[in-house]
């Protein structure tokens, strides 16, 4: 695939190298400090405000407004059918572009969905941390404890709690969709959160720290590679955080949308988090992600038809 970066994005792995890459061992407290993080969060209380905003392709769409951990103010929308019954709901997680409006494309009957942008990002941009990528990676990553992606992870918890309490009738049909940043937040989360009933894992993020720390790229590892570099360490909180290593205690079933080639999120790091995974998977092999390329839209279109039959089962 011709490029003009200065490194291969796919780091000289084929479809079977990558099919090989394994994840971390977890440290050994690695379960009871999610189980423990995760129980916090369902203490919390989720207070939300709605804004009606109209219609638009059949949805009756809504600004939300909740309450999330450590008096975080999380921003974003939901989308709820105007002529189905909601059977199902779907929250959808962003890259660490952020998010400026909700996707209406996927077309899957009966489902409510709500778009939360994870702290610091977007609609949920505040003054305790940087919402540049390459800034907001690095906050707190030296503390597993309060380490932003770990909040990310909260908001996504209290993102569900949130649409069960709107949906009772849907509470034990909800799934999640995550691209890159948001893929990596989905393999954290879902392990601890059987709530979750199935997730679609897009070009993932956070699989296999130390592998992607060390293959060149232009995304938030970078900047998390350089920081290691400039303190002469690897952050011992990233050992917490490695979404490869969350995926060995996955039970869901998964689809991951993996790439061969991406400049941003190396390859390897994708595939460890499906290769990983310890529940039913399937697997969507993408030519290329963060990356435009020839046959895209074919790709896409398949991408989706197989999304909308994987959640279609989400309420059955």
């Amino acid at each position: 695939m011709q490029h003009s970066f200065n490194f291969d994005p796919s780091h000289g792995y084929d479809l079977n190298r990558l099919l090989s890459v394994e994840a971390p061992c977890p440290p050994d407290d690695f379960v009871d400090f999610w189980s423990r993080r995760y129980c916090r969060a369902l203490q919390a209380t989720v207070d939300s405000e709605l804004v009606a905003q109209g219609e638009s392709c059949g949805f009756a769409m809504f600004d939300i407004r909740f309450r999330s951990t450590d008096n975080f103010v999380i921003g974003g929308w939901l989308l709820q059918p105007v002529q189905q019954a909601v059977k199902q709901c779907i929250v959808v997680g962003h890259g660490y572009g952020g998010r400026d409006r909700p996707d209406f494309h996927f077309n899957i009957p009966h489902t409510a969905y709500l778009f939360p942008c994870f702290r610091g990002l977007s609609r949920s941009r505040c003054d305790r941390v940087a919402e540049q990528p390459q800034y907001h990676v690095l906050h707190d990553i030296d503390n597993k404890d309060s380490y932003i992606i770990g909040g990310c992870v909260d908001d996504l918890w209290l993102a569900v709690t949130l649409m069960q309490k709107r949906y009772p009738e849907a509470a034990e049909s909800i799934g999640y969709m995550g691209i890159s940043f948001g893929g990596g937040i989905g393999a954290l989360a879902a392990p601890w959160d059987k709530r979750i009933k199935r997730l679609h894992l897009n070009v993932p993020t956070f699989g296999n720290q130390p592998l992607r720390l060390n293959l060149p790229c232009i995304g938030s590892a970078a900047s998390v590679a350089a920081y290691a570099r400039r303190n002469g360490h690897f952050p011992d909180a990233l050992r917490y955080y490695d979404a490869a290593t969350a995926a060995l205690f996955a039970s869901q079933p998964v689809h991951v949308a993996a790439a061969l080639f991406d400049p941003m999120v190396a390859p390897a790091g994708q595939f460890a988090v499906y290769n990983a995974w310890a529940g039913p998977k399937s697997l969507f092999v993408l030519k290329a992600g963060h990356f435009e390329y020839a046959n895209q839209p074919e790709q896409e279109r398949l991408l989706l038809q197989e999304l909308r039959e994987f959640f279609a089962g989400l309420s059955h």
